[in-house]
């Protein structure tokens, strides 16, 4: 009986067990590399409040170089082509993004 059971046993951990353990962790490894739609979508906010708070921060040095001629904004200079250059390309890519998600 053992000369029968432990070559099955071996055979069974050679062929099937042990690939079929190798290729779950992969795929793990693989899905857990990527993003999730929820961590797309909490990108996606996380974006969109960032471009509020850069209008907002726009309104306010503008308010503050009315009332201050002298005043000298220590951030980049809104609507400069160099300064976004980059947003407009992450609004292409988010663009871009969602046209092929739907």
């Amino acid at each position: 009986m053992d000369e029968i059971v432990i070559p099955m046993i071996a055979m069974f951990s050679l062929f099937i067990a042990f690939p079929w353990i190798v290729l779950h962790y992969i795929t793990r490894w693989k899905t857990a590399a990527t993003l999730t739609t929820g961590d797309e979508a909490l990108l996606e906010e996380l974006y969109q409040l960032a471009r509020r708070l850069d209008e907002r921060m726009d309104t306010v040095e503008r308010l503050v170089a009315a009332d201050n001629p002298e005043f000298r904004p220590g951030r980049v200079l809104p609507d400069l082509d160099s300064d976004n250059q980059k947003l407009r390309e992450l609004d292409r890519l988010v663009a871009q993004q969602r046209g092929t998600s739907k």
